[in-house]
């Protein structure tokens, strides 16, 4: 294993104070991260352990989409401009985002091609050759790739890069009921992620109409709230109606045998959620991750004098092997020209869940020192069976990160009755909150304006309504629903 060295290990920006900075420390000094080539602003290059927490997101998301019918495809990352610009909702949301390709080699290419901003476009005219009669439906793709959106902001790795990786599923269906279902099904997988896997709780709604997914019927969100305030939009599930059935001709015949449009559906999350991982959990000493996502799991940190360095390395061997006979992902940290002091902090640096200390005290016990690292809390544990004991201490640190996570998300959710409530508990406060609201774009401007805040979310009409004689924060008319206003990422 290779280590930082003394000058570059720690943290010495504050999150609490200087978040931006911070986060990005934490990043390139958790070995997750680099920004990318002089020159090529908005690129990130994804060390393998930034890259191990991909796969462990992108594992658990592949066995949730296969159980429920969902198979796996690729398609080409470029798209005849014609084929965008069939689906003209597509191409208006995402044309100032779009880097194209004008030639191949040396030669001018007759029809210019988009580096996919997003798929719809490549996968839908292929759907249409697979769907003939209502016996092909419902049709379940789903693809892992990157996609490119050239977007002007700052750099922030995970959250905010031209080129990010996710998975984007792509169905079509017989009803439009059944492709709601649909919808709600891969927004309930992503909320099963952020809470099982990520310890970090959500929100459910749906977007306004004004920003739903270009040419989409409804588009369903989950939101996850950071500790400085804002929030993550973590993944989205698209119900698309049957605009782009109608554009790229998905068409079936029922069992009258009459040609029907489909109903299709389109859902993704990305590696920002890799980003509302790192931002959730951490702290001023570096990256910490739950043990469900963490490269090691358990850092062994042997103390020794010289007299007893056989002893103590010998006995951390035998724990190591036997927690990595059980699956644990382990670490045993020998090194000689480290000090325990600056393992410690190493370890800690990289987000290690659990710590184990082991030193001639505990050898002559039969016993271990536990450390958790998001609190530092330490017990001694019996030798004895510890690789059962382990998962004890992985259960209690996910529970602690989870707990913290939802009493910011708790303590953040307020209610206002008017422009002037929002923008005193925004502007002070950040988080969420939650609005009457008449449902019409103006409304967002004087609140967006002051504070680039917006609507993020509106519940489901079954989970908060307004009362018949409520009215918009903003305006004053008839309110036909919430809407919860924050900062974004």
């Amino acid at each position: 294993m290779s280590s930082d060295s003394d000058q570059d290990l720690g943290i010495t920006e504050r999150k609490q104070y200087n978040t931006g900075d911070w986060y990005a420390e934490v990043v390139q000094k958790a070995g997750l991260a680099n920004y990318g080539p002089e020159g090529m602003s908005g690129f990130i290059v994804t060390r393998p352990r930034g890259y191990a927490l991909w796969e462990y997101i992108q594992n658990a998301l592949d066995s949730k989409f296969k159980s429920t019918g969902v198979q796996n495809a690729y398609f080409p990352m470029l798209i005849p401009e014609s084929y965008l610009e069939r689906e003209k909702d597509i191409v208006e949301g995402f044309d100032p985002e779009v880097a194209w390709v004008t030639h191949g080699g040396n030669e001018e290419l007759e029809e210019r091609l988009a580096v996919r901003p997003t798929s719809e476009s490549i996968i839908a005219p292929y759907m249409a050759q697979w769907v003939r009669s209502h016996r092909d439906l419902p049709l379940r793709v789903n693809q892992w790739c990157s996609v490119v959106r050239w977007e002007a902001t700052e750099t922030k790795p995970f959250f905010r890069t031209k080129e990010f990786l996710w998975q984007e599923g792509h169905t079509a269906h017989e009803t439009h009921d059944e492709a709601w279902n649909e919808t709600m099904t891969r927004l309930d997988q992503y909320a099963e992620l952020y809470e099982d896997l990520l310890a970090i709780p959500v929100l459910k709604g749906q977007k306004p109409d004004h920003d739903k997914f270009p040419g989409a019927h409804t588009t369903t969100t989950v939101e996850a709230l950071m500790p400085d305030g804002k929030s993550v939009q973590a993944g989205t599930s698209h119900h698309l109606g049957t605009s782009f059935a109608e554009a790229f001709d998905i068409t079936f015949s029922d069992e009258d045998e009459e040609t029907q449009p489909a109903h299709t559906t389109s859902w993704g999350l990305s590696w920002r959620a890799i980003g509302a991982l790192i931002m959730t959990h951490s702290d001023d000493q570096g990256l910490v991750l739950p043990p469900t996502v963490a490269p090691e799991q358990v850092a062994i940190v042997p103390i020794w004098q010289e007299d007893t360095k056989d002893e103590v390395l010998d006995y951390a061997e035998s724990v190591r092997d036997e927690l990595a006979e059980a699956g644990v992902r382990v670490e045993l940290d020998d090194r000689d020209e480290r000090n325990p002091g600056f393992k410690f902090n190493e370890w800690e640096l990289k987000g290690v869940p659990v710590r184990f200390e082991i030193g001639p005290h505990e050898v002559k016990d039969d016993e271990i020192t536990v450390v958790h690292r998001p609190d530092g809390e330490e017990t001694v544990e019996d030798r004895e069976d510890i690789a059962e004991t382990v998962h004890d201490h992985f259960d209690e640190v996910y529970a602690k990160l989870y707990a913290t996570a939802e009493e910011n998300l708790n303590e953040n959710v307020r209610e206002a009755d008017s422009r002037e409530e929002i923008l005193g508990t925004l502007g002070p406060h950040g988080g969420y909150v939650a609005v009457p609201w008449c449902g019409d774009e103006d409304c967002e401007d004087p609140i967006k304006e002051p504070l680039s805040a917006e609507i993020v979310m509106c519940p489901f009409d079954d989970e908060e309504t307004v009362d018949e004689d409520e009215t918009c924060a903003i305006c004053g008319e008839s309110a036909t629903q919430t809407a919860y206003f924050a900062k974004n990422y």
